[in-house]
């Protein structure tokens, strides 16, 4: 008589079928553990995938018996990885566990395509979630290629955007964190009004008024990456109609920063000299750097949207 043997979850390879469907009928800690580490193998299946795409190739095992090796490698590699003291399988258990509130709930294996987004995001942009460095050049760098990203999909600038970022979190030394010190990642100071319905930090602040610098407690908006702050004030900009003037000024960053003052971005006073001079501050460091960022981008015709 054949017995069914156990099937071990946490050495199974992350797209095994039996494993996952053995994972849906368990319940409790150990499963919600269990379905922890398979979303995290997943994400690195991912990662490592988007990293191979991008290596150069020899040539030498191309072919279709070539890549399913690779295929199978790439999976059992995410599977040894994934699951580590400290690593986003524990961040994703806690998570589960308040979202079940305890409960014996069942449990549904995570799709790769759902996670494939996110995975090559992080991987193209190794910096997008870590926290921002402090000093112009680093910040700068860091930033880079999200400005660049946002950019090409808005019409402004690149640079205008890390002059802005760097002015307001004064080059990553004060930006905007939550209460228990992780990032907020918000890296232009924009508020959460009454028609914000994502995520929020309380902090404290300055603020001009009539003419007085006042320290104030707001709400700001809070992202879940620095490409998100990146691509949503890029949506203001471009969406809000008290910046259409902002938007026409994108071939000098003095009269772009002259536009947002006017238009009422911040309180105070000397806010368009300031901006003015970090967004040349950034120019000088893109044309130092290797691959230089650019001043004016063409990719779109502002507008925007009007709200």
């Amino acid at each position: 008589m054949a017995y069914a043997t156990p099937i071990n979850t946490s050495n199974a390879l992350a797209a095994d079928g039996r494993s996952l469907n053995a994972l849906k009928t368990q319940s409790g800690p150990e499963a919600t553990r269990e379905a922890a580490k398979q979303f995290e193998s997943l994400f690195m299946r991912e990662m490592i995938k988007s990293m191979r795409e991008a290596t150069m190739k020899s040539g030498l095992l191309d072919g279709a018996e070539g890549n399913l090796a690779n295929d199978m490698y790439d999976q059992q590699l995410s599977v040894q990885l994934s699951g580590q003291p400290g690593g986003l399988s524990e961040a994703i258990q806690r998570q589960l566990t308040r979202q079940m509130g305890g409960s014996e709930t069942e449990l549904s294996a995570p799709s790769t395509l759902s996670l494939d987004r996110s995975a090559r995001t992080v991987a193209s942009n190794p910096n997008a979630t870590k926290s921002s460095p402090k000093g112009l050049d680093d910040f700068v760098q860091h930033h880079r290629r999200s400005a660049e990203r946002v950019a090409a999909e808005s019409g402004i600038p690149a640079n205008f955007m890390l002059g802005q970022a760097g002015h307001e979190t004064g080059w990553g030394k004060g930006e905007i964190r939550q209460k228990d010190g992780t990032p907020a990642y918000n890296l232009f100071g924009i508020k959460a009004g009454k028609g914000w319905t994502g995520k929020v930090a309380e902090v404290s602040t300055t603020e001009y008024i009539d003419g007085q610098a006042r320290k104030v407690t707001a709400k700001f908006r809070a992202y879940d990456s620095y490409e998100d702050s990146f691509r949503d004030y890029a949506r203001l900009i471009n969406d809000n109609p008290r910046y259409e003037k902002a938007r026409t000024q994108v071939h000098s960053p003095q009269a772009f920063a002259n536009a947002l003052q006017k238009a009422g971005y911040a309180t105070d006073p000397l806010y368009a000299h300031k901006l003015s001079r970090a967004i040349a501050s950034t120019q000088r460091v893109a044309s130092s750097a290797s691959t230089a960022l650019p001043t004016v981008n063409t990719a779109r015709t502002l507008g925007g949207t009007q709200a």
